[in-house]
């Protein structure tokens, strides 16, 4: 005899699923990469704003 598993379901408000998930956010990046015959760089940005906070974060790499 085969068993089924059983699952139950509830419904859930978007207040809580905001909680859940880790609310509301914005966020952007952006990037640049420079090659010439010499060298190449590159950077990148990337900011994110929560209802708790503001996180930034840059990158750069050069190369020859």
């Amino acid at each position: 005899m085969n068993s089924v598993p059983q699952v139950a379901t509830t419904e859930i408000s978007d207040a809580d699923l905001d909680n859940v998930s880790g609310g509301l956010a914005v966020a952007g990046s952006g990037g640049l990469c420079i090659e010439t015959p010499i060298a190449s760089v590159a950077s990148d940005l990337l900011a994110v704003a929560t209802p708790e906070g503001v996180t930034t974060g840059v990158a750069f790499t050069a190369a020859h």
